[in-house]
């Protein structure tokens, strides 16, 4: 029987590691196990794990789009589209919890606090796991549109 977790990390490695065009209509993602960032700065945990989806530059145009059900939204708006305040307490939770009709049909995104305290050494309580989320957190919180 197949976990929660490892039916989410089977989801995310899908999506974040390969989108392959088989034909213009039709996406196939390769499914590949979760693995660790080479870095725990938000700019590549980012590059890592979400541009696959919400692109390079966090506009919600990653090269899996096209595999989900529901575009990802674009990072770059959060502030302007919370009265000019950067959500900060929101995407933790999003990072930690996931959401509700996310893209790939489920509601969960991926939820990371899993897949990084699976890949990490302490549960995805461990103060790396949440070291993870403060510098993803702040990243995105440095894309803001001006």
């Amino acid at each position: 029987m197949i976990t929660s977790i490892t039916r989410t990390m089977i989801l995310l490695a899908a999506l974040l590691l390969s989108v392959g065009f088989a034909r213009a209509q039709e996406t196939k993602i390769k499914k590949v196990p979760i693995k660790p960032a080479s870095s725990n700065s938000g700019d590549e945990l980012y590059k890592e794990y979400c541009a696959v989806c919400h692109g390079g530059a966090g506009k919600g145009d990653g090269p899996a789009v096209a595999a989900l059900k529901t575009a990802p939204p674009d990072l770059t708006m959060l502030a302007k589209n919370n009265g000019g305040k950067f959500p900060g307490e929101h995407v933790a939770a999003v990072l930690h919890m996931g959401v509700a009709e996310a893209g790939h049909g489920t509601k969960d995104m991926p939820i990371w606090g899993p897949l990084f305290g699976a890949i990490g050494v302490k549960g995805q309580d461990s103060l790396e796991v949440r070291q993870r989320f403060f510098a993803l957190n702040q990243y995105i919180e440095s894309i803001q549109t001006k």
